[in-house]
């Protein structure tokens, strides 16, 4: 069990790489998407790490969109999962949006859902796929 998690924005080239690695780990490697769909929007978004006992861990991101504030790129590393290192990630983010940001969503993988349930966010729309994966569109309630 992890003693330490911990979650920062990344700004520094050093951690960007590190949150890269990680994403392109997950999403590129073990899900077999697409590289350049993994790396769109990068200079627009707001990137974070997490790490545990001092070991990268985890990574996302968030984005002002014409919509709303998307949250996406939730990767956690196999070693580190089911140890909170996901809704760490998640919390570090809401709080990092702008006071007062409207609309806050996301594309959640449909084995997903549940974890995003409890963290507030509900289903809308049709289950659709992204990447060759199937998704939901879901919404901070």
């Amino acid at each position: 069990m992890p003693a330490k998690i911990i979650v920062k924005k990344a700004t520094e080239q050093a951690e960007l790489d590190i949150v890269h690695a990680i994403r392109r780990e997950v999403f590129v490697v073990e899900q077999n998407c697409p590289p350049e769909l993994e790396y769109e929007n990068e200079d627009v978004s707001h990137h974070f790490l997490a790490t545990v006992d001092d070991e990268p861990a985890g990574a996302c991101r968030w984005r002002k969109t014409d919509n709303g504030y998307k949250l996406e790129r939730f990767a956690v590393l196999k070693t580190f999962r089911g140890y909170g290192v996901g809704g760490e990630l998640v919390k570090a983010v809401l709080t990092d949006l702008p006071a007062g940001a409207g609309y806050i969503y996301l594309n959640s993988q449909t084995h997903a859902v549940p974890f995003y349930e409890k963290l507030g966010f509900e289903t809308s729309g049709p289950e659709f796929e992204e990447a060759g994966i199937k998704h939901y569109k879901m919404v901070k309630s």
